[in-house]
């Protein structure tokens, strides 16, 4: 069998990873003294798998989201490694052809809600952008497109909700938006960076439990990027530790809480606040 065969029955074959990164390294700032973001980072995800990356503030999860996606700042840039969507490398294709993936097979969830939307748009008006771009079939239609989507990711009233500005919304409400938005392309793999950080701890699960109930009736890949462990215990099928741009562990979501490998991770346990410590 020849190289080419091998790669597309890999690609056709469903325990293939629907995205990987492989060597992916990251570099901010000038060409002299660069800080490494991302260095040598690889992980894989498959069809209806979670894949939670986590860590500390500042470690890099949210560049690896933002190289995946070809989202990064001016002064960033992928240095080495390769990013495959079902086997496509993202790195190879276009800024037009990259747009066409954005919001279309590969879907992103912001940590901000409030940063992302337009705050002199209804968020009907912002969903509907996502459709008209990256769900052809509903062209003809796009406002009953709409109201279904706020329909699947929990908004009531929809009729009415597609004409209210940001600012009218609660936390909660706007991060359904938000999802509605990433979920107009019909994503294989969603990306979602901290989607729960600003909520509280009851609208928090309701975010948390919607993106697994759309997992189960899609099918999708999740990358999700928590510094919460308790987030990871919620969500993960498979976790990634990661720490000054690199991944320390890989484990599955059971090995990790009952033997973390990585000294780091061990540490993350111990940091945990209990009861015996609260006299400290």
């Amino acid at each position: 069998m020849s190289v080419i065969e091998a790669a597309m029955q890999q690609v056709q074959d469903k325990t293939a990873p629907l995205l990987a990164v492989a060597g992916l390294s990251t570099y901010l700032g000038g060409h002299r003294n660069p800080v490494r973001a991302v260095d040598d980072v690889s992980l894989q995800i498959r069809r209806g798998e979670t894949f939670v990356l986590l860590g500390e503030s500042g470690c890099g999860k949210s560049m690896i989201a933002l190289s995946i996606m070809r989202l990064l700042p001016h002064s960033g840039r992928i240095v080495a490694g390769d990013v495959l969507l079902d086997g496509q490398s993202l790195r190879a294709l276009s800024e037009a052809e990259m747009r066409a993936e954005r919001g279309g097979r590969i879907g992103m969830i912001f940590q901000e809600p409030m940063t992302s939307l337009n705050p002199v748009m209804t968020v009907g008006e912002q969903v509907a952008e996502a459709v008209s771009l990256h769900d052809p079939e509903n062209r003809e239609h796009v406002e009953r497109r709409v109201i279904e989507l706020f329909r699947e990711v929990g908004i009531p009233d929809p009729d009415r909700r597609i004409r209210e500005y940001p600012h009218q919304l609660s936390g909660g409400m706007k991060q359904r938006v938000m999802i509605a938005m990433a979920l107009a392309g019909r994503p294989e793999v969603l990306i979602a960076d901290e989607p729960t950080t600003a909520l509280d701890v009851t609208i928090q699960a309701q975010v948390l439990d919607l993106l697994k109930r759309l997992q189960r009736e899609t099918g999708m890949g999740i990358l999700l990027i928590t510094h919460d462990l308790g987030v990871v215990a919620e969500m993960a099928d498979r976790v990634g530790v990661m720490y000054a741009g690199q991944i320390l562990e890989t484990n599955d979501a059971e090995g990790f809480f009952e033997r973390p490998r990585h000294p780091y991770s061990r540490k993350l346990f111990r940091s945990l606040p209990k009861a015996e410590k609260r006299r400290d």
